[in-house]
């Protein structure tokens, strides 16, 4: 297994780690916005509102992370079919 290191004198991840990096950051946002939007539709905005999203968090994002980084190169093949270059 290869390290993951940092470019020399900078505090950036090596351009090579940009699909983890993607599904990461677009996990976290992603999966914490649908358990804001399911727990309400579910269950109402009631006291307790934000400890079931939280719950509902802990289970959505690394799910989430997981299904990007393995749907993500069907996703790119259908947009390169879709648009024009």
């Amino acid at each position: 297994m290869q390290e993951i290191t940092l470019q020399s004198g900078s505090k950036k991840l090596h351009a090579k780690y940009t699909p983890i990096v993607f599904a990461f950051y677009m996990s976290l946002i992603m999966a914490f916005l649908m358990s804001l939007i399911i727990v309400a539709a579910n269950s109402g905005i009631a006291d307790h509102y934000f400890a079931q999203v939280l719950h509902a968090y802990r289970i959505a994002m690394p799910s989430a992370f997981v299904c990007i980084l393995v749907v993500r190169p069907l996703v790119m093949r259908l947009v390169k079919l879709t648009v024009k270059n």
